[in-house]
């Protein structure tokens, strides 16, 4: 069968492939050159109170700071909000980055960048205690060995109708997550991908507040394809096998599905 070839080459190319089991594995401690192409994704939320602030915050970040990371060559920058859920005046906002001294760079160069303190000027001179925002939430995660870069949604370059599905998974322990992300890499991350989920990307938690866990993002033109893209996934025979090993039964503990949008600027 085609897609029984395709899936071996898939495996072949992932990295992560016939690796012994462990957390220091997945998150490639063992051989750090060797996960050198994986990138890191900020995932920030921006916590606003009404619609008017939520618009302030969204000026900011499509005017000034948008594009002051891209001069700093960081790119494919997603915002969004949620679908269904009117009174959510939350921003929520994927970096990503190349590499670990990107992610640190980001704060010195905004310091340096004079385009980037005069479009920010009025996000900056808000009166004493009465930010725009009432936090700023912030996880870092690290790409999976089976899909180390972020790929676009076939929409986002057109500006066409999309959602975005993210999905956290967690895990009683930091094994069970690490299974679970291997899993992934053994194939599911294929299945995905077979079956028109579009994936777009897959990261491992490494700081954050409800760890251990995992996050993913699929995209789709609509929520309709999305689901029958999910009932064909729940049939795949690779699936069926995956599911059935026994190791990879009950690695996740918990799990949160939220549909986005993306903003008008959003790039993903």
């Amino acid at each position: 069968m085609a897609h029984l070839n395709e899936r071996r080459n898939f495996l072949k190319s992932s990295v992560a492939l016939g690796a012994a089991l462990g957390v220091q594995s997945v998150a490639g401690a063992k051989n750090p050159d060797s996960h050198s192409s994986q990138e890191y994704y900020e995932w920030r939320a921006y916590k606003t109170v009404s619609r008017e602030k939520k618009a302030a915050v969204s000026h900011y970040l499509e005017k000034a700071l948008i594009p002051a990371l891209g001069r700093m060559g960081i790119d494919r920058i997603g915002v969004f909000t949620h679908k269904h859920d009117p009174n959510d005046h939350t921003l929520y906002m994927l970096i990503p980055y190349k590499s670990l001294d990107d992610f640190a760079g980001v704060n010195p160069e905004l310091a340096d960048d004079k385009a980037y303190q005069a479009q920010a000027a009025d996000y900056f001179s808000v009166p004493f205690r009465k930010p725009i925002f009432t936090r700023i939430e912030s996880k870092l995660h690290k790409a999976v060995t089976g899909m180390p870069v972020l790929k676009l949604p076939p929409q986002s370059a057109q500006k066409e109708p999309r959602i975005l599905e993210l999905r956290v998974y967690q895990g009683d322990t930091e094994e069970k997550t690490a299974l679970k992300i291997e899993q992934f890499n053994q194939g599911e991350i294929f299945v995905m991908q077979d079956v028109g989920l579009n994936p777009v990307f897959y990261g491992e938690l490494l700081i954050g507040d409800d760890g251990p866990n995992m996050m993913y993002m699929t995209s789709a033109s609509s929520e309709e394809v999305s689901q029958a893209c999910w009932a064909k996934f729940k049939v795949h025979p690779e699936w069926t096998r995956l599911r059935n090993i026994v190791k990879y039964k009950g690695t996740v503990s918990s799990k949160t599905k939220d549909i986005l949008v993306p903003t008008q600027y959003s790039q993903i």
